[in-house]
Parts: structure tokens; C-alpha cells; sequence
């Protein structure tokens, strides 16, 4: 197996820590009121009961949201460089009946320790350069821990793709340490996308290059077994997906090829390549077949199954490149709008003889989720939001797109509401969104039997919280 540290460098943060560019003057303040998406929230939240705008909770639902974005991205004239790169903070939407509470806490990492203390922005990042009084020993040191949140153990871990997580008391939110599976793999990475079997299992990867570590830990988040893996490219993986039997990975054309920071600066797109599918075996990880497919970008995917003549599927949210990650991100922490295609849901077929096919639902589409407990096994419908618009650069509708009969139930929150990922919660969908307008950011549950007649009961805070990446709902 690769020595830790030269995994971690083959990801770029160690070989291009001696060679970090830097610049002068900050980010000019952001004007839009869709900004109120990125603006920085200064401290944690205390906790505070939710006022009830409309409904009546379904009987017996209890349990908390959990979810995880990035919260601060300036201090005293410098700004973050890109929107990935903000500390990362927890929500708690914690509900019981018709009465729900929230609260919220960051992350207490390196990087935001750093920060605090220096009173600037100052650690590189995946968009984000270095400033002077930066400190890059490990890719931790630059962890922002902001992207998922999940349970195992008994603890929430804050998860980043590029490094350890973060484990938290549930109830408290309180950051307890970072967390390393076993004392000789501290500090390697693992993705903010792991894979979790209905009983429980947990399989993730950790990237360094053209190598992928693959990651097995128990329910309780306990070390089962790792191994690395070659890969046939360096490309960026976000996210990746798995059936009962296999770990599927997506390998886009977005290559890194180059050790400097920012890591999206070392990135080349180069669609010549097109896409490919490494398929493996969780039972022996040397069993392995490739699939060739056009080139596309992608940040995430939903679950995929295995169908009894050995055809794979599994759907995504897939852009024509990587414009969004590489530049229209960077725009939004300066209040910029830059209009890219929006990202469509497609179902791609992985067939024995070899043949893919793409099937295009026809909509825009990102955060692709399923019900959890059928993980790995066949499904009709996928989880979204969409409806990407001129009016600003984030998703205003939520929907159930069912593969079977080719229809998406979905209801249109309107331009005012800037709606983050939903989730299921037995026959209900819950989900949170930014109410332009109140300023404040709002929790909603919908039957999912029929979304589009609108929230079944809706919560107001009274805070806007910047919109967060992804989360998990824990039952009671």
C-alpha cells in the first residue's frame, strides 16, 4: 500500500504547499439579494424553536435533519475565492410533531481556528489562493469540512472530499475531533459521498491522483478493511456510486494534471478523453471492467442497482463541462452571476456485452437522492431540485422524477425561494430554502405522493442561513 503522505501528495495539497500564489485586496461585497445564498453567518446559532407557518405534522414524525454547507467566507476585507471553500457549519432541524427546532454550530477546524485567530482569509482551497500567513502541513490543514454531514457511532462525521472528517456530539454539535479509522491512515481522504447499505455498511473513497483508496467501515463507522486502487486517470470525482455487488466510478474528462493551489487550478478539461466507468468488485477489488462513454461533468449521482442480466443503472445530474465548478462558483462569493447550462438528470445503463446507453429525462436537475433503504437495489423514482432559471443561479423547484412513467411531480417554490437538497423521510420529503423576501431560511415537509400540491407543513426560522451542500435525516 502507498505510504499516507505520498497518497496525500499525489493529491496535490503537500507538492504545491511550497508554491502558493498569493494576491492583495478582497472580494467586492455581493449586491444581488441571491447573495443572501452566500453571505457569512458570524457565529454559531442558538438554538431556537421554529415558528409554524402552515399544516399539521404527520403523527409520530420525529427526528433531526442534519445538514452541512459552507457558512463563513470573509473576515475583515479578504474573501474566499470560490463557493466551496466557506467553514463549514452544521444545521440541526430537529422535529417532533408539529413543533421543530433549529440550531447550529461550525466546524472547529484547522483551517477555521487559523483564520480566527489571524482575522483573515488566508488557507488555499479548491477555488480559494493562499495569503500570506498561510500554514499547509497536511490536507487537513486546509479542510473546511462543509460538505456532508452523516451518523455512524453514535457521532456525526463533517465530511470534505479532499480530507479526514470531523466527528460532533449530535446533540450538542460540538466538535470532539478529527477522526483517522486507523492510527496509520490519519489525515487520508475521504469523500463527503460515502455509500451506505441498508444494513448499515459504509464504503468510501479517498483520492490521491490516479489512485483511489476504497474505504470499508462498519454501521458504527469502525474499520472493516482499505485498500488502494489505480485508477486509469487522475480525474475529479465528487461523488461516486454502488450496487449490492459493486462500487461504480465515474471517471470524467476534468483531469488534474498539475500540483499548484488552488486544486481547481490544476485541473485541464479535455473532452477528447470522453468519460469512463470503473466498475469493481466489493468482493475483490481486482475484479474490475471499464466502460467507455461521451464526455460530460458531473458533481453527483443516485444510487445505482444491478438488474438480473447484470445491467447496471444508475442516475446523475450531468453538465457539458465544468464551467460551474471551475468558474461560476468563483463568481458567486462577488455577488456575480455567470450563466452556465444547468445540469440535466440522466439514467446511464451499464450492459453485460458491453453497449451504455444515457437516457435524458428531459430536465434540469442536481442532488439526486433515494430512499435510503433501498440503497443498491432497484428503484423507479430520484429525489431533485431543479428549475434553474435567469433569475438567479440556484434551484427554486423540488421534485420525484419516476423512471417508470416519465413524469416529474414537482412543486415550484417561485424566484423568491432558493431551495436546497430534499430528502426522504419514510413517505415524506424534507428539505430547507431561502426565503428571499422574509430573509430567513424555512424547513418544509411534503408527501411524496403528491409534491406538487405544495408543503403538507412549513417552519420559519429566524435566521437566513447560507445555502448548505448536503445532509441526512436521523429518526428519533
Amino acid at each position: 500500500m502507498l505510504d499516507r503522505r505520498q497518497f496525500i501528495a499525489r493529491g496535490g495539497l503537500l507538492a504545491a504547499a511550497t508554491a502558493m500564489p498569493t494576491f492583495a485586496g478582497a472580494s467586492v461585497p455581493p449586491k444581488p439579494d441571491w447573495s443572501l445564498g452566500v453571505g457569512d453567518i458570524a457565529g454559531d446559532i442558538a438554538p431556537q424553536t421554529l415558528t409554524r407557518l402552515h399544516g399539521t405534522a404527520p403523527g409520530g414524525l420525529a427526528g433531526t435533519l442534519y445538514r452541512n454547507g459552507p457558512a463563513r467566507f470573509r473576515r475583515a476585507g479578504t474573501a474566499s475565492g470560490h463557493w466551496f471553500d466557506g467553514d463549514g457549519l452544521i444545521r440541526a432541524w430537529t422535529v417532533r410533531g408539529d413543533d421543530a427546532r433549529l440550531a447550529a454550530r461550525f466546524v472547529d477546524t484547522p483551517k477555521r481556528r487559523l483564520e480566527e485567530k489571524l482575522g483573515k482569509i488566508v488557507q488555499p482551497g479548491f477555488g480559494t489562493s493562499a495569503r500570506a500567513g498561510a500554514q499547509v502541513g497536511s490536507s487537513d490543514d486546509t479542510n473546511a469540512a462543509n460538505t456532508s454531514v452523516i451518523l455512524a457511532g453514535g457521532k456525526l462525521l463533517a465530511l470534505w472530499e479532499a480530507g479526514s472528517p470531523f466527528a460532533l456530539d449530535p446533540s450538542t454539535l460540538e466538535t470532539q475531533s478529527m477522526v483517522a479509522f486507523r492510527p496509520d491512515l490519519a489525515q487520508m481522504p475521504f469523500l463527503a459521498h460515502p455509500r451506505i447499505e441498508p444494513d448499515g455498511r459504509i464504503w468510501n473513497l479517498g483520492l490521491g491522483g490516479k489512485t483511489a483508496f476504497v474505504w470499508r467501515l462498519s454501521r458504527d463507522g469502525g474499520f472493516e478493511a482499505g485498500q488502494a486502487i489505480a485508477l486509469p486517470r487522475a480525474s475529479y470525482i465528487h461523488d461516486f456510486t454502488a450496487t449490492a455487488r459493486h462500487l461504480v466510478i465515474l471517471l470524467q474528462p476534468w483531469v488534474h494534471d498539475r500540483e499548484v493551489l488552488p486544486f481547481s487550478d490544476g485541473m485541464t478539461w479535455r473532452p477528447e478523453l470522453g468519460s469512463q466507468v470503473l466498475v469493481v468488485d466489493k468482493a475483490d477489488l481486482s475484479k474490475r471492467r471499464l466502460f467507455e462513454l461521451p464526455a460530460f461533468f458531473f458533481f453527483h449521482l443516485g444510487d445505482a442497482w444491478e438488474e438480473r442480466d447484470g445491467t447496471i443503472r444508475f442516475d446523475g445530474c450531468f453538465d457539458t463541462d465544468p464551467a460551474f465548478a471551475a468558474t461560476a462558483a468563483r463568481a458567486l462569493i462577488d455577488g456575480r452571476q455567470t450563466r452556465t447550462d444547468a445540469p440535466m438528470l440522466k439514467m446511464i445503463a451499464l450492459h453485460p456485452d458491453g453497449k451504455v446507453q444515457m437516457i435524458d429525462a428531459g430536465i434540469t436537475a442536481e442532488f439526486p437522492r433515494s430512499d435510503p433503504a433501498l440503497a443498491g437495489l432497484a428503484r423507479t423514482r430520484t429525489v431533485h431540485v431543479g428549475g434553474y432559471s435567469a433569475a438567479h443561479p440556484f434551484a427554486r423547484t423540488v421534485g420525484i422524477w419516476d423512471w417508470r412513467t416519465g413524469k416529474d411531480d414537482a412543486f415550484d417554490f417561485g424566484p423568491r425561494q432558493l431551495v436546497e437538497e430534499f430528502v426522504d423521510v419514510g413517505p415524506w420529503l424534507m428539505g430547507t430554502t431561502l426565503n428571499l423576501d422574509a430573509r430567513v431560511t424555512e424547513l418544509h415537509l411534503f408527501d411524496s405522493s403528491r409534491v406538487n400540491s405544495g408543503p403538507v407543513v412549513s417552519w420559519r426560522s429566524n435566521v437566513a442561513l447560507p445555502l448548505s451542500f448536503h445532509g441526512n435525516w436521523v429518526a428519533a
